[in-house]
């Protein structure tokens, strides 16, 4: 496959709807999949991860109603008893949202499971999801030491248990939540810091019996959810690009209409806050139980930060971008306390550095994280490998558009969680997406 360029163009005004919320779409299929009766979901995200979860949950004997093309999926739940034993391994793609989510929910009914995924997915680490459901009683196998998939699962019978995660990881939390609602007695997974919510809300708006106090989460058995129709928001994680383009360059301004801004979500927004950044949250308002909002976000003047502690769980997926303002701010940005950039579609801490420090940015790699020098007196562009991360691709594509000359990008991965990203950019840089 050839690579994609991208250049810098000198003024960027665009209006942009970004793709929906790939998180809320996963557990919006996962979770009605075991409600009794149709739920209907109205712009979930079209993509290969979330066609993995739906496919997966087809060949379990959910009702997927989704034809290629169509802004609205029906799922005919089969009950939280009613999953029929898949005739074949469950390919979860590149998906960890879909091995994670259905290893936890698999754990709880008597059935014979396989699940596999790409080259990619094989190597991310799987432990912090298996161990946990061992200890609720799961009978679950897995590779190098039950570490990596393929994973294996006999389920059955289940005990609640009182579990201490040790990172904060939406995936866990909500695989154990899964379990729990099976297990006999109560479940609780208390965090290091409280990572994304959108399990929590979704599966209480069923009638899940769930109670959230701070970083814990706790659920009973029950025998019944009740299906939930929605419509997805906007990813703030698609949003993110475009925001970091906005404050970076020097021209520029653009809206994001329908973002979702869930307070678990929003932690690039604190630090765009504290590096100085100019947006606004525009019409505020509620859709499928999470808060949205449209963001107007300008060329900005950028000052360094520290990013650790409770606020990386918050903004994980959009820590490489901050390593990108750290080029336009002046003095040093530190991120730390994210050794979880490491686990996942790639290592991205390394990532980001090969990157960015190809393109003339004074990037310093640490365990759990990664220091900045800013401000870079020019990226440049440069041919850079994207590795096959989606979140990689994008970074490169918007330090690209940022740079002096042409970036080359090489496995951008990006057709993962926005299949229209490179359109969506062309039009923002030739105007053809520019603000009413």
């Amino acid at each position: 496959m050839s690579p994609l360029s991208v250049s810098r163009p000198g003024r960027i005004r665009a209006a942009i709807d970004v793709p929906p919320d790939k998180s809320i779409s996963h557990r919006a299929f996962i979770f009605n999949a075991i409600a009794d009766g149709r739920a209907t979901i109205e712009h979930p995200l079209d993509s290969q991860d979330v066609r993995s979860t739906a496919t997966c949950l087809a060949a379990l004997g959910v009702g997927i109603d989704w034809p290629a093309g169509r802004a609205t999926a029906t799922v005919t739940g089969r009950g939280m008893h009613g999953l029929f034993e898949s005739e074949d391994v469950l390919d979860c793609g590149n998906s960890g949202t879909t091995m994670r989510l259905l290893t936890g929910l698999l754990s709880a009914h008597p059935l014979l499971s396989v699940l596999t995924g790409d080259a990619s997915l094989k190597a991310r680490p799987m432990a912090r999801v298996i161990s946990p459901l061992r200890k609720m009683g799961a009978h679950i196998h897995a590779r190098r030491g039950d570490t990596l998939a393929p994973i294996v699962i006999k389920g059955g019978d289940l005990a609640g248990i009182a579990y201490d995660s040790p990172v904060a990881s939406a995936q866990v939390k909500s695989a154990l939540l899964l379990a729990g609602l099976y297990a006999d007695g109560d479940t609780s997974v208390s965090e290091p810091g409280r990572s994304r919510d959108h399990s929590e809300r979704m599966l209480s708006a069923m009638g899940a019996p769930l109670v959230v106090e701070g970083a814990t989460a706790r659920v009973s058995p029950t025998s019944r959810l009740e299906p939930l129709s929605l419509r997805v928001p906007g990813d703030i994680s698609s949003a993110a690009p475009w925001l970091v383009l906005a404050v970076c360059h020097s021209d520029a301004e653009i809206l994001v209409r329908g973002v979702n801004t869930n307070s678990t979500r929003t932690g690039l927004l604190d630090i765009l806050r504290a590096m100085g950044a100019d947006f606004e949250l525009l019409e505020e308002r509620a859709a499928g139980g999470e808060p949205v909002a449209d963001l107007l976000v300008r060329s900005s003047r950028l000052n360094g930060t520290v990013v650790s502690g409770e606020l990386v769980p918050r903004a994980i997926d959009e820590l490489p971008l901050v390593a990108l303002l750290g080029c336009f701010a002046e003095g040093e940005t530190m991120v730390r306390d994210a050794a979880e950039l490491r686990a996942k579609e790639s290592d991205r801490i390394e990532a980001l550095v090969h990157i960015l420090g190809r393109m003339g940015a004074r990037v310093t790699a640490r365990p759990d994280g990664f220091t900045i020098h800013g401000p870079v007196p020019g990226l440049r562009g440069a041919r850079v490998d994207a590795i096959g991360d989606h979140r990689m691709g994008m970074l490169a594509a918007i330090a690209g558009t940022l740079a002096e000359g042409e970036t080359r990008i090489d496995n951008d991965a990006v057709g993962v969680s926005y299949p229209s990203f490179f359109q969506d950019l062309a039009r923002a840089c030739d105007g053809a997406a520019a603000l009413p």
